[in-house]
């Protein structure tokens, strides 16, 4: 059937239906029907979810501009050239079409090709694989998955809810530029979104409760990201937290009260601290789970405490990595676990690497924060391989001083850590600020989710001259 509404109680009964139609639903209704199962999918939003068009990819649609215009002002020859505003129409029209206009006809259409069917509405669990769909009834005959993802929280913040701030949704698909804009909150969201709109003509304060930026990451990783930010032109303030907020009339500018007494004034306030699971109106109630909660998974991501092991929770509302690319992952693992147990093969649950495990979203998550410069880091950081006790060495090396660097851009400012498990020799994380390091991260992900001996890292030759040579200096360092 094509990925439209079944209309007969006899299209109502499938193999494995999935609640949530982001990048997540999709690859687990993917997966269990390329095992031969039928799937259908839910959606009571746009088919493709929060990455497609109001996270990773308009954010990013907005940010490459900025890394574009930022290296050429680096490269000799472009300086001139690259020093004009940016196109701030052309940049946001830009990123309308990466979010196809708000229409999901295009990922229809691939759920049709697929097999997949589709159901509009507002899926609620009425009990053991029944799904409800606004007075529909859908039966599992081996599974539901919960792929609903997460939202932004609002703190409790006097004045906040009526000031109506922007969220990550509002700051990734605005229309015009703002002329003053209040950032709360120094992790992703905050840090991209302040890159993005001071490189497009807002000025920017970047509100922190901590010492620095990107907490989870190096500190190394916050402070060169803060370095550039600043040198942008855009202004941060750290130890500090937001005791009201007012804003008089709609549309009008929105006043922000200090804890130290200060008052700020802008044109839009976004507030990025913190996500919650979208499950709060899903009928976890009717299966013995408490609504609004994360859902608590082993690692194939089946639910724990649900009688008859049908129900899995995969992508953000486990908790575990709420990254898109995690979500992906979690979504093969479950898709495979699905159909295994659907034909009665054995789970190997005990093994931390096999088809029917998700354990890097534990072991070795990778994520790029796409600010100027990028950030990207896989694995654990120094802290908290000393937390977890391992007996570590952290092995540090200036980016700058690679070749390729110095060829890349003009005045190249970088760094790179690895920490080395002393017992195992093996790299439990790595971490790398400069441009271009994207790019760098996938052969660090695979060093460390391989667990590759660091004496074999070293017959992984590097090739010149690129940035990726920064591997070199790494082990020569470590080797002494």
């Amino acid at each position: 059937m094509a990925a439209t509404e079944a209309t007969n109680a006899a299209d109502e009964a499938y193999d494995v239906i999935v609640l949530g139609a982001g990048p997540t639903g999709e690859n687990v209704a993917d997966r269990a029907h390329a095992a031969g199962l039928s799937a259908a999918i839910v959606e009571s939003e746009l088919v493709g979810g929060e990455c497609s068009y109001w996270a990773c990819m308009p954010s990013k649609a907005l940010l490459r501009p900025v890394t574009v215009r930022s290296e050429a002002r680096r490269a000799p020859g472009f300086k001139d050239a690259a020093d004009s505003p940016l196109d701030a129409p052309a940049v946001l029209g830009h990123r309308d079409a990466v979010v196809s206009y708000w229409k999901d006809d295009g990922q229809v259409r691939w759920l049709d090709s697929a097999g997949i069917d589709l159901v509009r509405g507002q899926g609620r669990l009425a009990g053991p694989r029944r799904v409800v769909v606004d007075g529909r009834v859908l039966t599992a005959r081996h599974a539901v998955a919960v792929c609903t993802g997460s939202r932004a929280v609002l703190p409790p913040i006097p004045g906040l809810a009526e000031a109506r701030p922007w969220t990550s949704r509002d700051a990734t698909s605005a229309k015009t530029v703002p002329g003053r804009l209040v950032v709360v909150g120094g992790g992703v969201v905050g840090v991209e979104m302040a890159t993005a709109w001071r490189a497009l003509g807002a000025s920017v304060t970047l509100l922190v409760r901590g010492d620095g930026l990107l907490p989870r990451m190096e500190p190394f990783a916050g402070h060169l990201v803060a370095e550039s930010l600043a040198e942008a032109g855009a202004f941060l303030r750290t130890g500090v937290e937001v005791r009201e907020v007012r804003r008089e009339a709609p549309g009008g500018p929105v006043t922000v009260l200090l804890d130290s007494g200060d008052e700020i004034v802008a044109d839009e306030l976004l507030i990025a601290t913190g996500r919650a699971p979208r499950t709060e109106d899903i009928g976890l109630d009717s299966v013995g789970l408490q609504p609004g909660s994360w859902l608590d998974v082993d690692d194939s991501c089946r639910v724990k405490g649900v009688t008859g092991g049908w129900l899995y929770g995969v992508g953000d509302v486990n908790h575990r990595a709420l990254l898109t690319h995690q979500g992906k992952y979690q979504a093969r693992i479950a898709g495979a676990a699905i159909s295994a147990r659907a034909r009665g093969v054995p789970i190997l649950e005990s093994d931390p690497w096999g088809a029917h495990a998700a354990t890097a979203d534990t072991r070795a998550v990778p994520q790029v924060v796409f600010s100027d410069p990028e950030a990207a880091a896989v694995g654990l950081s120094a802290a908290e391989a000393e937390r977890a006790g391992y007996r570590i060495r952290v092995v540090d090396q200036d980016l700058a001083a690679v070749s390729g660097a110095y060829l890349y851009a003009d005045g190249y400012r970088g760094r790179a850590r690895i920490i080395v498990d002393l017992d195992r020799e093996v790299l439990l994380g790595a971490t790398f600020v400069g441009h271009g390091v994207a790019e760098l991260l996938h052969s660090a992900t695979i060093a460390v989710a391989g667990e590759v001996p660091v004496e074999r890292l070293w017959h992984a030759v590097p090739s010149y001259p690129t940035i990726s040579e920064v591997w070199l200096r790494l082990l020569e360092a470590y080797r002494g």
